[in-house]
């Protein structure tokens, strides 16, 4: 029963990781976009993270898990003599390459921390069946790779701890160098990790020698950390200079995250979002489990006296001294938590736990912002075709170039481009979030030309001047279908000349969560609209009435 239990929920966590939900910009822009440009010499645009003056993110613990795969794909399809990787096949490679690591690391490591066989098989199916588990854990968020690590930080100490005997030399050594990836990983890992690793204290005082291999392994990672992190900031940098003038990502990421006037440009919350809202949105039916576990009990509850319990709280509560609170930052504890809490066989729990993350498996891992990621994947393809339709064929085609408007949705990432070797393209991306539609139509005024121009499109100032006159410009708008503003230029009045937008192609499965304009339109009108009109459409700009 458990063991079909478990491979049927993995083929569910399979579905989910190969399906393109967009959760956070964060999970392309801090991951593949970074070193896409460098690997497979694709279009990247390196985030402010990457690029201020003092950068606050590493690659030290990025480059085994996006770079290492893409550069193996490449090595592939070079033995194969098949050219480049295509964006799609990247994009899912590393999707699989999530779902490997979560598979096999996350449910070992929950194996590991559960101390008694009869309880084991049912944590691992309870954190299996988590819609945490299904979409953030094999996304490529950094916050994943944090899960990963604080588990398997927690699974050394047990591990270091229980040799009363030895020194556990080895397990110092890969503990000091989770420890060291953690925090050039996410500076919030050692919330989740100080206070177990209290426990190693009479250890270390015991076996001195295992303080000084952790000791000194943990200089020795951070020391090829830095190095690793100047040097890719700065790539004329020698080591001697590296060492000389480090960047240390870590305390740039501290000193950014300490001013309130930072957080604030990211957003601001009251410190009870952690325990009030986002916990009891990752956890749903197991949060309230908890919670009534605790006022039906006199005594201080089993579970909440183990180390995962300890590692998730203490996490949670220092987490929340800082105003900016989303629910990833909690991902780690999800599975810790969800490990520890001993259930009773009950029906109600066991309908309310499946309805609750088949609904959010359904719309976080399928819906959510569902459409950029294969809208920007195909966007070469559909201006090919556009440009196919415009001149009947791309022989002797000049360079077509497209602006393409990405409105109210998430960042579309660069990288998904790929490099177009099939006919000359430059395309102008713009992300224009969430503007208001008036200033959306004045820069759709500006950029598409009156009738006469050259098929139905411009050609810019900058290429008139550079003798490029017969470029062939398109200007593409993608946006949601919820965005009602546009429905007034997909129908354009007989012999008018203003704009009109005509579809090119419609992705059904989207929904934009950031569109509830509850206190607008009402709630009712509101959900009937993002739900009601799911998808996400790219529309051709251009002036009605013309041939």
């Amino acid at each position: 029963m458990w063991r079909r239990t478990y491979l049927l929920l993995l083929l569910v966590r399979v579905y989910f990781a190969l399906s393109p939900s967009y959760l956070h910009p964060d999970e392309n822009f801090q991951g593949p976009e970074v070193f896409a440009g460098r690997t497979l010499l694709y279009p990247s645009k390196l985030p402010w993270e990457f690029t201020s003056e003092n950068p606050i993110r590493s690659v030290f613990p990025l480059w085994p898990v996006y770079s290492l795969p893409m550069g193996l794909l490449k090595w592939f399809y070079g033995e194969l003599e098949i050219g480049n990787p295509s964006p799609e096949v990247a994009y899912y490679f590393l999707r699989a390459v999530m779902f490997l690591l979560s598979f096999v690391l996350e449910d070992w490591a929950i194996y590991e921390l559960v101390p008694l066989p009869r309880h084991r098989r049912a944590a691992v199916v309870l954190v299996a069946s988590s819609y945490v588990t299904w979409t953030y854990q094999t996304h490529t968020f950094s916050n994943s790779l944090e899960t990963l690590l604080v588990t398997w930080g927690l699974v050394l100490i047990r591990r270091i701890v229980g040799q009363k005997r030895r020194s556990s030399v080895f397990s110092c050594v890969v503990l000091a160098l989770i420890a060291v990836a953690g925090v050039f990983n996410r500076i919030t890992f050692p919330a989740f990790l100080l206070i177990p690793g209290l426990q190693l204290l009479p250890h270390f005082w015991r076996r001195p020698t295992s303080l000084f291999v952790f000791v000194l392994c943990g200089l020795f990672f951070s020391c090829i950390a830095i190095i690793i992190d100047t040097r890719f900031y700065r790539p004329s940098a020698s080591v001697l200079d590296a060492l000389r003038s480090p960047i240390i990502t870590p305390l740039n990421n501290l000193l950014y995250n300490t001013k309130t006037s930072n957080l604030a440009l990211h957003g601001l919350h009251p410190n009870y979002q952690h325990f009030l809202v986002n916990l009891p949105q990752l956890l749903g039916p197991a949060f309230v489990a908890m919670i009534l576990s605790l006022w039906n009990r006199p005594a201080i509850p089993s579970w909440l006296k183990t180390t995962q319990a300890v590692s998730a709280l203490s996490g949670v509560a220092m987490l929340s001294i800082f105003p900016h609170q989303e629910p990833r930052f909690l991902i780690p504890c999800v599975p810790l938590l969800l490990s520890c809490f001993r259930l009773r066989k009950s029906r109600l729990f066991l309908v309310a736990w499946v309805i609750f993350n088949a609904a959010l498996g359904f719309l976080m891992g399928v819906y959510h912002q569902g459409g950029v990621v294969p809208v920007q994947l195909a966007i070469p393809t559909i201006i090919s075709a556009e440009t196919v339709k415009s001149n009947n064929s791309l022989e002797n085609q000049p360079r077509v170039s497209a602006t393409v408007l990405w409105w109210k949705t998430y960042s579309p990432p660069s990288w998904l481009l790929g490099n177009n070797t099939s006919f000359p393209l430059d395309i102008d991306t713009r992300d224009m979030m969430g503007i208001p539609g008036a200033e959306m139509a004045q820069e759709l005024e500006k950029l598409v030309p009156p009738c006469g121009s050259h098929s139905g499109t411009h050609m810019d100032d900058a290429s008139a001047g550079s003798g490029k006159a017969d470029r062939t410009n398109f200007v593409l708008v993608v946006a949601p279908r919820s965005a009602t503003y546009l429905d007034r230029y997909t129908t354009a009045p007989a012999g008018s000349s203003g704009l009109e937008l005509q579809e090119l192609y419609s992705y059904p499965k989207h929904i934009n969560l950031d569109d509830l304009d509850v206190g607008t339109d009402g709630l009712l009108a509101t959900l009937k609209r993002v739900f009601g009109r799911r998808g996400l459409n790219v529309w051709l700009a251009r002036r009605a009435g013309c041939d």
